[in-house]
C-alpha cells in the first residue's frame, strides 16, 4: 500500500511539472500587446547591422577567441585594465576582447569619443601598438 502512495506521489510531481512548463512557455496576452508596444515605439536597440557584420566568417566575434596561452594572457590583461579604470563607463568595461595570434580586436558600444581612445590606448599598451583593430562604436545616453 505504501509503494502505491509513493507512486501516486511522483505522478503527481511529473503531471504538475509538465503542467506548469507548458503553461511557463505560452506567452500571455500581456507579454505580446508589450512585445507590440515597444516595436512601434522605436526601440533603439537594433543590432542588425552588426549582427550581419558578425555573421561574416573573416569577422573576428568572442567565439573565436584563440585558445592559446599567450592569446588568454592578452585578453585577459587588457581585461582587468578595463575592469580597474573606474572612470569608465559600465558599457567600457563590458566591450568584447577578441585575441587571435596576438592581433586584439575590440568590438561594442562605449559612451564618448574619449573613452573609446582610452580603451584603445590601454589595449595598445598591452598588445602593442599595431595589434589593436578597434571596431567600437560611439553610443551616447540617450
Amino acid at each position: 500500500m505504501n509503494k502505491n502512495r509513493v507512486w501516486l506521489f511522483v505522478l503527481l510531481v511529473s503531471l504538475t511539472g509538465e503542467g506548469a512548463l507548458a503553461v511557463a512557455q505560452q506567452p500571455s496576452d500581456q507579454d505580446s500587446s508589450m512585445q507590440s508596444t515597444s516595436a512601434s515605439a522605436g526601440n533603439t536597440s537594433d543590432n542588425t547591422k552588426v549582427n550581419q557584420r558578425d555573421r561574416n566568417t573573416g569577422e573576428p566575434t568572442a567565439d573565436k577567441q584563440s585558445n592559446n596561452r599567450s592569446d588568454r594572457a592578452t585578453t585577459q590583461q587588457i581585461r582587468r585594465a578595463l575592469s580597474s579604470d573606474k572612470a569608465l563607463s559600465t558599457y567600457a568595461h563590458n566591450v568584447k576582447i577578441i585575441t587571435q595570434n596576438g592581433q586584439v580586436t575590440l568590438k561594442g558600444p562605449v559612451r564618448s569619443d574619449d573613452e573609446k581612445r582610452a580603451i584603445e590606448a590601454k589595449a595598445a599598451e598591452i598588445a602593442g601598438e599595431n595589434k589593436v583593430t578597434s571596431e567600437l562604436a560611439v553610443k551616447p545616453k540617450s
